[in-house]
């Protein structure tokens, strides 16, 4: 006969605390996309990601779980009305992954489970919005943000992690969010994009961070957070957890690494925003897989996503869009090198789970041939297909009717005052002078605009800015 339902101390703990630290990582996400910013659009790029956090955190309780988690429906949501908000799960019995067979499931309440999925529905929304800065009304944003989590986050999560196609039919894995997030976020950044248009002068005036100690904050407030992403995604508190805490400091580590090594072979000069941004492209890449890989692997790992992630923010220019923070060159590709390199390097030798609960395959340099790394593939193409088709028409149908671009009137004189009536710093002079050190540093300088206008007719090649997201 079945024990009594059991919480157990040590996971739910574990639980709690990692929720609080990915929860750390949307602020962290605000300073770091805010200092990549002109600090004229500071405060409206932070007020989306803290504007994120009110509205996914409300969805999420009344029926995003449910889709992404409830009994599955026909493989793409689960059932809407499984953990409706109007519900409450208080009772003993109210456990994780409880059966009858299993009572106690493992150990952790529902609401934890649930807060601990919140979090990441919070972040993956946040991320979008870095390329979009300078130019997004917030109105237009909180909509685009409420229709994408409705229609793309809630059901995708379902899909890698509810039972749905991508987890159950495809037997893809994605031990913390490669697919799910950031391929998920970075498609729809790009689709976002793509329907805004360029910013007033964009590629010829220079738009480099404002704040680059903004930006060293908050990545590593990310990377901080970011060990109770992945190594919280394990549930438990095992020898699994601890791979994935490991393997997530390693690959991070090595992003760093080839990410100014490319700076420093291409311009002589590694930056503190490029160690930033690498940093984010390791984290972005090894959350995939950071459960179902060896650690050589993860260092391995993350060179390669700090040298393909630092080249590819470039294309942004070789391509026409506009993506201000980075999001696709970091996220999007990141997710899509963590992703594959399932399917080279996952080993059941790590984590059984690959076979035994997922129904994966090893991956190709583990004898598994190229069976998971198709299916890695077939996924990410999946959710990059949906995501970006669903951001697309949302964006172009919220632009047709209430507008979702700022007047460029607004876009010149700054965002944070247009949209929100504030400014991210005092740039009034203490008395007589003509601005003091800000002027100096040519923050808030009047001639910003009367200056890009004619550089706008100089040149017409692009400024780097070294900027990355």
């Amino acid at each position: 006969m079945p024990e009594a339902p059991t919480i157990d101390g040590a996971n739910t703990t574990w639980l709690l605390v990692s929720t609080a630290l990915v929860l750390l990582m949307t602020p962290g996400l605000a300073l770091f996309y805010g200092g990549l910013n002109r600090a004229k659009g500071v405060l409206n790029m932070m007020m989306m990601s803290f504007t994120a956090i009110g509205l996914i955190s409300v969805l999420w309780w009344f029926y995003g779980f449910s889709v992404a988690f409830g009994a599955d429906v026909n493989g793409f949501w689960g059932d809407p009305g499984a953990y409706l908000g109007t519900k409450t799960f208080l009772a003993e019995s109210d456990l994780w992954g409880a059966t009858a067979e299993n009572p106690s499931g493992i150990g952790i309440p529902l609401y934890v489970f649930m807060a601990f999925q919140m979090v990441f529905a919070v972040i993956t929304v946040a991320l979008i919005s870095g390329a979009i800065a300078d130019r997004a009304k917030i109105a237009g944003w909180l909509l685009f943000a409420f229709g994408w989590a409705t229609l793309v986050y809630f059901p995708v999560a379902h899909w890698v992690w509810g039972g749905g196609i991508i987890g159950g039919d495809i037997h893809a894995l994605d031990f913390a969010g490669g697919t799910a997030v950031h391929i998920n976020a970075g498609a729809a950044a790009l689709a976002v994009a793509l329907v805004l248009g360029k910013r007033l002068g964009w590629p010829r005036e220079g738009m480099k961070p404002h704040n680059i100690p903004l930006v060293a904050l908050g990545a590593g407030l990310l990377w901080f957070g970011w060990f109770g992403f992945n190594a919280g995604s394990e549930l438990t508190v095992d020898g699994v957890a601890g791979l994935a805490f490991i393997n997530t400091q390693l690959a991070t580590a090595a992003a760093v690494l080839g990410w100014i090594a490319v700076e420093w072979i291409k311009d002589r000069k590694p930056t503190m925003v490029g160690a930033s941004s690498g940093a984010i492209a390791g984290l972005v890449a090894i959350t995939p897989a950071c459960g179902f890989i060896a650690p050589w692997a993860s260092v391995l790992l993350g060179i390669v996503a700090g040298v393909v992630c630092a080249l590819a923010v470039s294309l942004k220019y070789k391509l026409g869009y506009d993506d201000s923070l980075d999001v696709v060159g970091v996220h999007f590709v990141g997710g899509w090198i963590g992703s594959l390199w399932l399917g080279l390097f996952a080993t059941n030798s790590v984590n059984a789970a690959i076979s035994d609960v997922v129904g994966a395959s090893d991956g190709l340099f583990y004898g598994g041939g190229v069976t998971q790394l198709g299916r890695q593939a077939l996924a990410g193409l999946i959710v990059t297909a949906w995501s970006f088709g669903i951001a697309w028409v949302l964006a172009f149908a919220i632009e047709k009717t209430m507008g979702f671009r700022i007047k460029n009137e607004a876009e010149v004189e700054g965002i944070d005052i247009a949209e929100h009536a504030e400014s991210s710093y005092d740039l009034s002079p203490a008395g007589g002078g003509t601005g003091g050190a800000f002027a100096m540093a040519g923050i808030g300088t009047s001639g910003g605009a009367s200056s890009t206008a004619a550089e706008e007719t100089d040149s017409t090649e692009p400024v780097s800015a070294k900027v990355a997201g």
